[in-house]
């Protein structure tokens, strides 16, 4: 069995501090460790600004972290049933009406099918058919009992979440938020796969976010222009294993249970709310091209890239002017998706 597993996503490796002769402000940066990946904050501004950044994210994966037994969610999967308070509740409900929004492509409850592929404790393996026929009728976030106006939400029996397909989204915005309010104008969140842009680059020119090759993830292959909005990207090299010469990755279909096969092997959300952005990430990938444009069509909230297994790149038309191809990547065929 071969296994492989990416954390850097190349969203950050053609970002650089530019112009910044007539800034007085200087650039201050905090490295740390949560959520499952590595995170950079870089700003420009007062040091201490970025002191209560990290104690943000660990206050946030203190409350939802599936595997902390202290928190919101693993006694919500422990006992069945919880009343949900702060930024936890506000995820939940945040989290569900996505569920709907994408008619289950994102689905909360797919925790125990990506457990027995081992995708949460590195002990990867191809789980037999009827394990999992016997997990499917527990992957259905309609089953899930939640009162908005209290916070109380209850599990069927077994049935078990997690909110890691939305939490680094929210996590990020929150930051981004909190920064902007206490003076921030121009900096770069990266989250693992999630980039948080706060205004633009100090002279005044957009952010450059490099998107990687999913077929060699040590180069980026295209590059967007953003201001002050956020950037995930969801692709099957980012986790995955190899057995008897097939790849597995970690992006699992709700409907079957397996990872999710449709001939996408990459997909790029931009759009001003982070948790949104990393919730259809993934949906999108699991969605494959002909729906995920289609519902990107009926929406006005977001755009999107999507790279296909032939290497072929769609980008959606609100991208058209703030797209480009790097240097090796310039034969490339870019087709443009229109409403």
């Amino acid at each position: 069995m071969k296994i492989k597993r990416s954390l850097a996503l190349f969203l950050c490796s053609i970002l650089l501090f530019t112009g910044c002769s007539h800034e007085s402000r200087q650039e201050v940066s905090k490295t740390f460790f949560a959520m499952d990946t590595v995170m950079n904050f870089s700003v420009y501004g007062d040091e201490k600004i970025l002191d209560q950044t990290e104690t943000i994210i660990s206050d946030l994966e203190s409350q939802m972290s599936v595997t902390d037994s202290s928190s919101q969610i693993a006694a919500l999967n422990k006992n069945g049933s919880v009343t949900l308070t702060g930024d936890t509740r506000t995820l939940v409900q945040k989290a569900l009406s996505l569920c709907e929004r994408t008619d289950g492509a994102l689905d909360l409850s797919i925790y125990p099918i990506v457990c027995v592929w081992g995708f949460t404790t590195g002990k990867y393996q191809v789980p037999d058919d009827n394990t999992i026929s016997s997990l499917l009728p527990l992957v259905d976030y309609k089953q899930i009992q939640y009162e908005p106006e209290s916070g109380e939400i209850s599990l069927p029996n077994d049935m078990e979440i997690d909110l890691g397909s939305v939490a680094k989204g929210y996590a990020g915005q929150k930051v981004a938020d909190y920064l902007k309010e206490n003076g921030v104008t121009s900096g770069l969140l990266s989250l693992g796969g999630n980039i948080q842009a706060i205004g633009n680059k100090p002279d005044g020119s957009p952010w450059k976010i490099g998107i990687q090759d999913p077929r060699n993830n040590e180069e980026p292959m295209m590059v967007l222009s953003i201001s002050d909005q956020s950037v995930v990207t969801s692709g099957g090299y980012e986790r995955y294993f190899e057995e008897d010469g097939k790849t597995y990755w970690h992006i699992m279909d709700p409907k079957t249970g397996y990872p999710a096969e449709n001939g996408l092997i990459s997909v790029t959300i931009v759009g001003d709310d982070g948790m949104l952005c990393d919730g259809l990430s993934t949906s999108l990938f699991v969605m494959g091209l002909e729906k995920a444009a289609d519902f990107w069509g009926k929406s006005n909230d977001f755009e999107a890239v999507f790279v296909t297994d032939d290497g072929t790149v769609y980008i959606t038309e609100g991208l058209k002017n703030s797209f480009a191809l790097t240097d090796d990547y310039q034969d490339t065929v870019v087709q443009v998706i229109k409403r």
